[in-house]
């Protein structure tokens, strides 16, 4: 959590950069702009235990960017000139490179992977009024009270509902949970589920928790093993999934494993190998929901050998990708509205924003809170080593 005397000290020793509590956007609509380039600031994890996410939506941002490298400002075209900084999956970290964002002179941000992160770096572009757009960041307080934070992606009580109702629609009617105490992500998912199932009929048999670093839950799979429940809602950051599983696989627990959006990723069915079959988990997008995005997307990927190495030598799209590329997207399509490069201007653009075309998973609104207006999710399982879509899931 932010505490005051924090943000009271680093505004000090930002004054001289930014002025904290103040605006440091020019009140000129061009104000943004060194020359013909604009600087766009890009907030993800490249280390750390979500460095792996942080991959996936970076190629997507830099895809972004090649299919739309200019953006249009009082009749001038710009280049878009992309500012990378690494929050390294850490609280403290993406404070600083929040603060290194604002003093580079970013018209807008898009990022990041982790809620967490967003939200200790959320009231800083507040202050220096520069808009920011989460691309999988889920709890609801990354936007919640904060003007200049808006997302493409869905919330966590969205896909705590959904997952809720996947469950106990498929007859799992006792479940265990497993919950990573201080945790944003985690905590707000396995709350919303845990009263979502309860409406439903269903029992939360065993509700467990762990700390931030463990590596050892053999404890907590023993118990989960003992209370006899055939699965369990485990919505970790994917750095514990692999360990859940193959310690899971260990003990002979076997259970339908039930998670959020971070465990879709393609590295679980590396790191797990067979361990992970069955593993079932929502996404953002799911390929084949806009073949246009998927064919260049892939396109992009396959050109350079570097890119799918990325990628985990796959051209496979999950809905990181497709978030991402949006949050870019919809960044640049507000500030050709607000015809400025101002960002209390652009902030106004992105939360008036009624667009639908040139998203993969458009078109994109806000709510008075800054969040995407979202109604559905794909279900997805891993399936003889694959991904598989499953079913796509709608809560009004």
């Amino acid at each position: 959590m932010k505490k005051t005397f924090v943000i009271a000290l680093s505004c000090m020793l930002m004054a001289s950069l930014v002025g904290c509590g103040s605006s440091s956007s020019s009140t000129s609509s061009t104000g943004g702009a060194s020359g013909d380039t604009i600087k766009i600031g890009i907030f993800e994890p490249k280390t750390g235990e979500n460095g792996g996410g942080g991959a996936q939506e970076e190629l997507a941002i830099e895809y972004a960017n090649y299919v739309r490298p200019t953006v249009t400002v009082g009749g001038k075209e710009y280049k878009i000139e992309l500012d990378w900084q690494d929050n390294q999956s850490d609280k403290t970290v993406a404070v600083t490179a929040a603060q290194k964002l604002i003093s580079d002179g970013v018209v807008g941000v898009v990022g990041g992977y982790g809620s967490g992160v967003c939200i200790a770096a959320g009231s800083y572009f507040a202050d220096a009024q520069i808009p920011a757009i989460g691309t999988s960041c889920t709890n609801a307080n990354v936007t919640l009270g904060n003007d200049y934070y808006f997302r493409a992606c869905y919330l966590d009580p969205f896909q705590g509902e959904v997952m809720a109702n996947w469950a106990y629609s498929n007859g799992y009617t006792e479940v265990a949970t497993i919950d990573n105490i201080g945790n944003e992500y985690t905590s707000g998912l396995v709350k919303t589920f845990t009263d979502s199932f309860a409406e439903l009929g269903g029992t939360v048999v065993d509700a467990e928790t762990f700390q931030t670093n463990e590596s050892d839950f053999k404890a907590i799979l023993t118990n989960i093993k003992n209370s006899g429940v055939k699965a369990v809602f485990a919505p970790t950051d994917y750095l514990y999934a692999p360990l859940l599983l193959n310690q899971a696989h260990d003990l002979g627990l076997d259970v339908q494993w039930i998670a959020g959006d971070t465990w879709y990723s393609n590295v679980l069915i590396q790191d797990a190998g067979d361990n992970a079959n069955g593993v079932v988990a929502d996404t953002f997008y799911s390929e084949g929901g806009n073949p246009e995005f998927d064919e260049g997307f892939k396109a992009w990927l396959n050109e350079d050998a570097s890119r799918k190495a990325t990628n985990l030598d796959t051209d496979a799209i999950v809905g990181n990708h497709a978030v991402s590329y949006d949050a870019y997207m919809v960044l640049i399509e507000a500030i050709e509205e607000a015809d400025s490069l101002e960002g209390a201007a652009i902030r106004e653009a992105l939360a008036s924003l009624n667009a639908s075309e040139g998203f993969a998973c458009g078109p994109y609104s806000f709510d008075v809170n800054g969040d995407a207006v979202k109604d559905t999710s794909y279900i997805c399982q891993i399936t003889d080593g694959e991904w598989k879509y499953q079913s796509t899931e709608t809560v009004k």
